[in-house]
């Protein structure tokens, strides 16, 4: 038989086999490594549902509360929904927030009609509860503080009133 035609031994290929194992298992145990020290202590291994707790109407997981800032109220805006913080907030609170985020109210302007029309769209389309007898609360809380404005960021310039001049530069 010639050197060409020899077929493998059996304790190379077994040793070639073993080699491959174990940089597939090295390659492996690198790439969690990596990923582990890329996200960290992000993970979150167990599977248990996170506890929810009620406060005030509104059910928030532990991760969004942040102690004393829970209920904090600046320049009348309640910080932790964005919202106006006034008459029949705790309904808004509750009802709304239940589902979407306050600033999500925040950023909306609509007449008592327009809210209607929205809450009617959300109990038909998205399965809103009926607000029974919190809806005349809710709507007057929504067209007192989120009525549409009648200016936007600010008036249109009039070119026409403005005092036009040439710049001129001195030369050295």
């Amino acid at each position: 038989m010639s050197k060409n035609n020899r077929k493998p031994s059996k304790s190379w290929l077994n040793t070639f086999s073993l080699l491959m194992t174990t940089l597939k298992s090295i390659t492996l145990l690198s790439c969690l490594v990596l990923v582990y020290a890329i996200f960290g202590e992000k993970f979150d291994f167990s599977f248990q549902k996170k506890e929810v707790i009620a406060t005030k109407s509104t059910y928030v997981s532990n991760s969004n509360q942040k102690g004393d800032d829970w209920d904090k109220v600046e320049n009348g805006i309640h910080l932790q929904t964005g919202l106006i913080y006034a008459e029949n907030f705790d309904i808004i609170r509750g009802q709304c927030t239940a589902c979407h985020s306050g600033k999500l109210i925040a950023q909306n302007r609509a007449t008592r009609e327009g809210w209607t029309q929205m809450i009617r769209w959300m109990q038909e389309t998205q399965g809103l509860w009926d607000l029974g007898a919190n809806e005349p609360k809710i709507l007057d809380y929504l067209e007192t503080h989120y009525a549409p404005k009648e200016v936007g960021r600010r008036t249109n310039i009039n070119i026409a009133a403005v005092e036009w001049y040439i710049l001129e530069l001195e030369e050295n």
